[in-house]
């Protein structure tokens, strides 16, 4: 079953949801475990108020109690202290989500303005694509653009190839320890610089290896590749102006016919969903923040609350106290048992919530990393254009049992938006992105201008920023030829704290054919 890009984008968004939602809950566990392990703190001093009052004389008693108290109540005004920052840092939070999940929403109905103003374009882009196709300006642009896409595509496989060889082929030249030191030095060119004596060395190694004869071969492997790739790069920025081209004659025959206004209200609706986005990257960034904020609160990491506790615990492990615990427990009276037991207990528990608070932590470790690559994920997928309303993906498993995986750490954030990028497809008739070209494949055949059936006009793609750099899509190589090379890696590019959050890339497609 397939999935459509909003809905997957919304699975997505969800499990994001479902990750800070689990993060407020550790977050308030740990600070629950924290505050018993502060009360557990207070009650101990008081049973060992208790048990001095038991076993020891008036005025010992009173100097030993009143340590203990002050300390106890320099400890309830950091801690009253602490308990506020606590509670602002959650409030904070909840506002965050709150703001999150209306631009969320907003982005939804913009979403849905796209889809609509999409299909407008191209019930009209099939109306006058028959038209526009036989118009003789338009058919020798085309004609054109083919061309030049097809030879930016072989440039870049001859590119490619050469640049495999290079690895391949000079693979034994740089596994030569001599023959890598020679060339390093720049040995047999006018680079080379070195005093006479190791001139003469040098020169004993060359002669060794052979150097001469082999040195051009190597320089001939690397410098190919360089050279190959200037010149597809040139025919690639041909090719992109031949594109540029052919959409401004497509943009007139549909301004021409009456589209003008639902392009520009598309163009509106795709420079909302931008603002959108960035505004969605600094609340997240914001989020991120308190997250960390909070997590640092709730593990008593607030210097007056490690001090408030570093208070009492120096007044209760001071020498005489443990002595007043340990003559307690050699004796054998009711009383002295029984308080002394409460102790046990009191530690005891506190030692278990210490324990807990350990798993919690590194459960809450875990948790910030996946939402961190979520979101970086959840970036690019936008980037991408794959919440675009064309785009489908062929793997339900994608918002099943993949992402459970994901979630769990059995993959990668790499490997798992690589199953995204490799499942992706436009809908019939949609264009796709040509691989290393950065140009859209416009579903033209090299023998017709329009897809089987005369399914429509091309339309131009817009981008959200007026014309910035087209990103890859995941589903196919350039231009029909399938030589792009796809990056495989987990090089995110979602912008953090610091950026602007504003995103360039090549828009929704927006038009008739797709």
């Amino acid at each position: 079953m397939t999935i459509r890009g909003p809905e997957a984008l919304a699975s997505l968004e969800e499990a994001l949801r479902d990750i800070r939602r689990e993060e407020d809950e550790i977050s308030k566990r740990l600070a629950r475990a924290t505050d018993i392990i502060t009360k557990m703190r207070e009650t101990e001093a008081e049973l060992f108020r208790k048990l001095a009052q038991v076993r020891l004389d008036p005025s010992v008693q009173r100097e030993l109690e009143g340590r203990i108290s002050q300390s106890e109540s320099k400890a309830r005004e950091m801690l009253k202290s602490h308990a506020e920052a606590l509670a602002g840092t959650e409030s904070e939070l909840a506002e965050i989500d709150a703001e999150i999940n209306r631009l969320t929403g907003d982005r939804g109905e913009a979403l849905k303005d796209v889809e609509a103003h999409q299909g407008e374009l191209k019930a009209l882009s099939t109306r006058i694509g028959g038209v526009v196709a036989k118009d003789p300006a338009y058919a020798q642009k085309r004609a054109q653009a083919d061309e030049l896409q097809a030879i930016a595509a072989q440039s870049m496989r001859k590119t490619e190839q050469a640049e495999a060889d290079r690895d391949e082929k000079g693979k034994p030249y740089r596994d030569d320890p001599l023959f890598i030191y020679l060339w390093d030095r720049g040995y047999g060119t006018v680079n080379y610089r070195a005093n006479n004596l190791i001139r003469y060395l040098d020169g004993l190694v060359a002669n060794l290896i052979g150097f001469a004869k082999t040195r051009p071969n190597f320089a001939m492997l690397n410098e190919i590749p360089l050279r190959l790739r200037e010149h597809a790069e040139r025919q690639m920025q041909n090719a992109a102006a031949a594109e540029a081209e052919l959409d401004a004659l497509e943009t007139a025959a549909i301004d021409a016919a009456g589209g003008k206004p639902i392009r520009e209200a598309l163009e509106k609706a795709q420079a909302r969903i931008e603002a959108i986005d960035a505004e969605i990257v600094a609340a997240e960034d914001r989020r991120d923040a308190a997250a960390k904020e909070l997590s640092s609160l709730a593990q008593g990491g607030d210097p007056a609350f490690e001090q408030a506790l570093t208070t009492l615990a120096d007044a209760l492990g001071r020498e005489d106290i443990r002595t007043l615990l340990a003559e307690a427990r050699r004796t054998s009276t009711g009383q002295d048992d029984t308080l002394v037991a409460q102790i046990d207990e009191a530690r005891a528990r506190g030692k278990d919530e210490e324990g807990d608070i350990r798993e919690q932590r590194a459960r809450l470790k875990t948790l910030a990393a996946r939402r961190r690559e979520l979101e970086d994920i959840q970036w690019e997928f936008k980037k991408a254009r794959f919440d675009d309303p064309r785009s489908t993906f062929r793997e339900d498993k994608l918002v099943g049992d993949m992402l459970t995986e994901f979630l769990r750490g059995g993959i990668s954030a790499a490997s798992y938006w690589d199953h995204w990028r490799r499942s992706q497809n436009w809908s019939a008739g949609t264009s796709d992105w040509g691989g290393g070209l950065g140009l859209p494949n416009r579903g033209r055949a090299s023998s017709t201008p329009w897809p089987p059936g005369g399914g429509g006009f091309q339309w131009p793609d817009t981008s959200f920023g007026g014309g910035g750099g087209k990103s890859k899509s995941g589903g196919g190589g350039g231009f029909g030829g399938g030589w792009g090379s796809r990056p495989t890696g987990g090089g995110f590019s979602r912008p953090r704290t610091g950026s602007t959050g504003t995103r360039k890339h090549g828009g929704f497609k927006t038009g008739g054919g797709f």
